[in-house]
């Protein structure tokens, strides 16, 4: 029988990789940012600890590790049971309090929930002896429901419907897991090709290493003038064939209109989405946009900065989107992206992971698997990044063109002694460093107008 350990206190850490100096994750948005993770660790009365993380871009991590420390004493003193035995009541009832009032459901408390319910889900896993996509895997219908908060999206979902869902999937399920258990059921597209801080050079060199491992979908970032994103993508094609696919990432700089403008002068080079095309909270005009460019075959994605479900719901009914780019470390935890899932399932359109930051690959290879194997029952494809996973004990893997099934029990959410020894903020040794010290002390680090530390 498995243990039911009780939680008896937390540690909360603040690391922070210097990614902007090799130009990892830089866009038209974001010209320099230091991929970041709130760290909570939740210690138990036995050997095993619940790890859970979220994300943020460097500057303000403080803030997130802040949120973090407001909310994780709720868990401390109790039996993991308890929270897990009806885990939809305590999702809601975790999201409530007087915290809910400073951004209910969205912001940095929404960020800290994130961390929190992680580190949740992660020793539930442990527990259990499994990875945490095949404890949902596993889930009957009945059990994965229960996980579930359905309040605000029952116009769209509700239990009894999602309940129909997946019984029907499950009369084919042990097909897809056998796929998930040859590392066949997540097929991956290759984003670090496609950073805008890299030199013709580098993203020329990065994409015969994309093809050679077996990428065939690519997505590069774009939105800076034609001319520039037309010889980029150019380069996609000459290298890796006319077959592979293309998608392009312009990370909310345009107006609606701009977008409406710009992206039918790229459509001759066949691309499948153009990514974050406006402001993520702007549903109506990803609507407008997507209306805009169906005729030019070109489809619509956002997702890695919609807050919650309700949004999801929204722009699902609106007709906005083409692929739903749920984030891990975005939504309050796998509750909540369960409930995403299954209303993008409801709709037909695929869930296609934000995975673009230091771990976010670790973490939404589980998503991707479940979602598979369990819920949509469809192969879609997840993003990859190839910097930082020697940080983690469980790093994601990834050959002959998919993503290998996470083996190790939890959700891999462990980094290594020596990430903490390097990067932990403000103590490691990088950031006690000279370029360290310029890095954390210029307050307009990122906001290229006004940055005067440096670049690389």
């Amino acid at each position: 029988m498995p243990v039911d350990p009780t939680i008896t206190g937390f540690t909360i850490r603040d690391l922070r990789f210097p990614t902007s100096l090799d130009a990892i994750g830089s866009d038209p948005m974001n010209t320099s940012g230091e991929n970041a993770h709130g760290y909570i660790v939740y210690h138990t009365d036995t050997d095993l600890q619940g790890i859970g993380w979220s994300f943020s871009n460097g500057q303000g991590n403080e803030v997130l590790c802040a949120g973090i420390k407001c909310l994780a004493p709720r868990f401390v003193g109790r039996k993991l049971s308890s929270l897990t035995s009806n885990f939809a009541q305590t999702h809601r009832n975790f999201l409530g309090g007087q915290t809910r009032f400073m951004s209910p459901e969205r912001g940095v408390i929404q960020l800290a929930s994130n961390a929190i319910l992680n580190a949740i889900w992660d020793l539930w896993a442990k527990v259990e002896g499994k990875p945490l996509w095949k404890l949902v895997a596993d889930f009957t219908p009945e059990q994965l429901v229960s996980v579930i908060d359905f309040r605000y999206i029952t116009d769209e979902l509700t239990p009894e419907q999602a309940l129909a869902m997946l019984k029907e999937k499950e009369k084919t399920k042990q097909e897809r897991m056998d796929l998930a258990l040859k590392n066949k059921a997540v097929p991956g597209y290759n984003t670090s090709v496609g950073w805008l801080g890299l030199s013709d050079a580098q993203v020329e060199a990065g994409l015969k290493k994309a093809v050679d491992a077996g990428f065939r979908h690519f997505k590069l970032k774009a939105g800076l003038g034609l001319e520039t994103d037309r010889k980029r993508l150019g380069m996609v094609r000459k290298v890796a064939g006319e077959s592979a696919v293309l998608m392009v990432d312009v990370n909310q700089i345009w107006d609606v209109d701009e977008a409406i403008d710009y992206m039918p002068k790229l459509a001759d080079l066949n691309l499948w989405f153009i990514e974050e095309p406006t402001s993520p909270d702007d549903i109506l005009g990803h609507a407008r946009i997507r209306k805009a460019l169906k005729p030019h075959g070109i489809g619509v994605a956002t997702g890695e900065h919609v807050n919650n479900r309700v949004m999801f719901k929204q722009l699902l009914q609106a007709q906005a989107i083409d692929a739903v780019q749920l984030d891990a470390l975005r939504l309050s935890g796998i509750n909540e992206i369960l409930s995403v899932c299954l209303l993008a399932a409801k709709f037909g359109v695929p869930v296609v992971p934000h995975s673009g930051g230091t771990g976010m690959p670790e973490l939404c290879n589980h998503i991707s698997h479940f979602d598979f194997v369990a819920i949509s029952g469809k192969q879609s494809i997840l993003e990859y990044t190839d910097h930082c996973h020697e940080y983690f004990t469980d790093p994601a893997e990834f050959s002959g063109g998919h993503f290998h099934a996470p083996t190790a029990p939890g959700y891999s959410c462990r980094i290594t002694d020596e990430a903490f020894a390097k990067f932990e903020c403000p103590q490691g040794s990088f950031w006690q460093s000279e370029k360290g010290q310029l890095l954390l002390n210029d307050p307009w680090r990122g906001c290229a107008a006004e940055q005067t530390s440096p670049m690389k």
